[in-house]
């Protein structure tokens, strides 16, 4: 588990994805809102979380996650090891190309999409 936060989104300005579109095929990942908001896109369905709210997305589904509020987001993020050290590896990567990235996700079970 990890206590994150998201910068807001400026007025008038389009959400940027904390995390690209992707899929976990053998592990679920789920986020506790703590402040703020924030948006999901689960397959086609998009919908918001607020503070005290909860998120889980089972493996095989395709996600992202963005802060659409101007204040800070505040959240946990829940997950399984194996989605830690794909994060963990992502942040230490200095060749963030697509093909890198595919290949990474692709190492721990998951799909950059």
């Amino acid at each position: 588990m990890a206590d994150w936060k998201a910068e807001g989104t400026p007025e008038g300005n389009e959400p940027m994805p904390i995390a690209p579109l992707h899929r976990h095929n053998v592990d679920d990942e789920a986020w506790y809102v703590l402040e703020g908001r924030l948006a999901f896109q689960i397959d086609d369905d998009i919908m918001e979380a607020s503070a005290g709210q909860a998120v889980i997305v089972p493996s095989g589904k395709a996600h992202t996650y963005w802060n659409p509020a101007p204040e800070e987001a505040r959240y946990l993020l829940i997950m399984t090891d194996t989605i830690n050290t794909l994060i963990e590896e992502i942040h230490r990567s200095t060749d963030r190309s697509p093909d890198k990235m595919k290949q990474l996700f692709s190492k721990y079970e998951s799909e950059l999409l």
